[in-house]
């Protein structure tokens, strides 16, 4: 056989198996909520996107609700936002700016974006009829969500700009400790609630809570890279890595509960 060929067969299987390698212990799921099929945000950098559609599906499954959310709907609105980067990075709370702004509609209907043509201007669901602004209603209400970070170089318990390029619109975020961010985080997903997280560099859903054998806890996430993988899409995140990479949280009102001062400070 041809030597590049062997090596390059050689690195194709190395790759495959790093794929497929789990980077955690066995784990024991605590909690695991309801959620939709795992997607593929492909070359996109909207996993923001994706992160937050699958927080908000998580929240209506587990009240009976049942949606899945088109994430393209939402990169073809992008389009007509002056300010959005090219790279098209955004951040949870960007997401739902936007499905307030332009509607939002189901996977089915519109599953890949694509410029030349346009989404639904009407959304089908259990034999209603909805406008992309109504439907978008009915799953994220205005001021349902509320944005979290955790930065001990500013006040807590104030709304502060969070400093990424990746929010681009400035949006202003509930400054609390990390170990109360850990706490609120944790305490949503036990009543099971939808929840998006978010980093430097990639956003996914938390979706259970677990402990590996060595009693290390676990918040598991739904990734947005496919499903062809050991943990089939799922991510394990230990507590200590969640509190070393957290740049924001973005859950319900109701799951973080009541506010320790007026969010107008």
């Amino acid at each position: 056989m041809n030597k590049c060929l062997t090596v390059l067969l050689a690195l194709c299987l190395l790759t495959s198996c790093h794929k497929k390698a789990r980077e955690h212990p066995p784990v024991t799921v605590e909690v695991i909520n309801r959620m939709t099929p795992v997607k593929d945000q492909g070359k996109s950098q909207t996993c923001w996107v994706y992160a937050m559609l699958a927080a908000i599906e998580t929240e209506h499954i587990e009240r009976g609700d049942s949606v899945n959310l088109s994430a393209a709907y939402v990169e073809y609105m992008l389009q007509n936002e002056k300010d959005a980067p090219e790279s098209k990075r955004g951040m949870g709370v960007t997401c739902i700016n936007l499905i307030q702004k332009y509607g939002l509609c189901g996977y089915d209907a519109y599953r890949k974006m694509d410029a030349d043509i346009a989404p639904p201007k009407q959304v089908f669901m259990l034999g209603a009829v909805y406008t992309p602004h109504e439907f978008a209603r009915s799953v994220c209400a205005p001021d349902e969500y509320i944005a979290l970070t955790s930065n001990d170089d500013e006040p807590y318990n104030q709304l502060i700009d969070v400093n990424t390029a990746d929010n681009w619109e400035h949006n202003r975020f509930w400054n609390i400790p990390m170990d109360s961010l850990v706490a609120k985080t944790e305490r949503a997903v036990r009543h099971r609630h939808g929840v998006c997280w978010e980093s430097k560099g990639h956003a996914m859903a938390i979706v259970g809570l677990g402990r590996d054998t060595q009693n290390r806890r676990y918040f598991i996430m739904k990734n947005s890279w496919g499903d062809d993988d050991a943990d089939h899409g799922l991510v394990y995140m230990t507590y200590e890595r969640f509190q070393k990479e957290t740049l924001a949280v973005e859950m319900t009102q109701e799951a973080y509960g009541p506010l320790t001062y007026s969010a107008s400070k």
